[in-house]
């Protein structure tokens, strides 16, 4: 009976610790992934009139910040064997875990507004563009368009219907729609072949929707390995508090 015990507490302490050194890996992943989506979004933020569209992002990397102490508290108290610790631990990383399932609400839940954000926005901001570098509007429509290789809303006809179109009068659409392949784009629409054809809204939409799926499927991932970590130290916890044989086993006693 003894040595059944001190199997299943051996096993399970050793998975617990080896998932605490992966809270710590998973803590520095999810704060790469949430300061990725902060960074993307300031790319795109003229897009989106909805900053709530950031919860996600900055939940994951306040639950990012929580792991690296999680796995500190858990490997401590898996060493230690000690019942308080491992209490907190299970607690914490209870939280945890449904902060992370939030995560995943909240990335579908936005996930299925960008499309509309966009949609609202993005015309708006083309109307804005004027060209100049100290135009953010100008700016962000210049970026997309070189990152997303794609030009005007729609398709690059788009650009005719704009006010700074109708005032440059040379029937020609900004150089960042010119694809990169060609040297002497000059933005002519009498060359439509310079330029890039596919519209930026769908890619925009898109874009988007991928990070907050890498959002969705981080937090799913840990969520699942959180779990994991729960099971284990829940034996560990049991073990101590109801079996006779493992309280001997870590006090050195023996059998009256």
């Amino acid at each position: 009976m003894l040595k059944m015990g001190q199997c299943g507490i051996t096993s399970s302490k050793t998975v617990l610790v080896f998932l605490n050194l992966i809270f710590w890996a998973a803590a520095g992943i999810l704060c790469y992934v949430g300061a990725y989506v902060f960074v993307t979004f300031d790319d795109y933020d003229h897009f989106f009139e909805d900053v709530y569209t950031l919860i996600p992002a900055v939940t994951i990397i306040a639950v990012g910040a929580l792991l690296f102490i999680i796995g500190l508290i858990g490997c401590c108290a898996t060493v230690r064997e000690s019942y308080c610790g491992l209490t907190t631990f299970v607690v914490i990383l209870l939280l945890v875990f449904l902060t992370e399932v939030a995560v995943v609400v909240l990335g579908y839940v936005y996930r299925a507004k960008v499309e509309h954000e966009v949609n609202v926005s993005i015309k708006k901001v083309y109307d804005e563009y004027n060209g100049t570098n100290s135009n953010a509007q100008s700016r962000a429509i210049d970026y997309i368009q070189r990152q997303l290789q794609c030009c005007g809303i729609h398709n690059y006809s788009d650009w005719q219907n704009t006010q700074w179109y109708k005032e440059s009068k040379n029937n020609s659409v900004p150089i960042s729609c010119c694809k990169n392949n060609v040297v002497s784009c000059t933005g002519s629409l009498t060359r439509h072949a310079d330029l890039y054809q596919q519209g930026c809204e769908a890619l925009v939409v898109k874009k988007m929707e991928e990070i907050m799926m890498y959002v969705i499927w981080t937090a799913l991932t840990f969520a699942t390995i959180q779990m994991l970590g729960m099971l284990c130290a829940g034996v560990v916890l049991c073990r101590r508090s109801r079996d006779p044989a493992y309280e001997l086993l870590i006090t050195g006693g023996t059998y009256a």
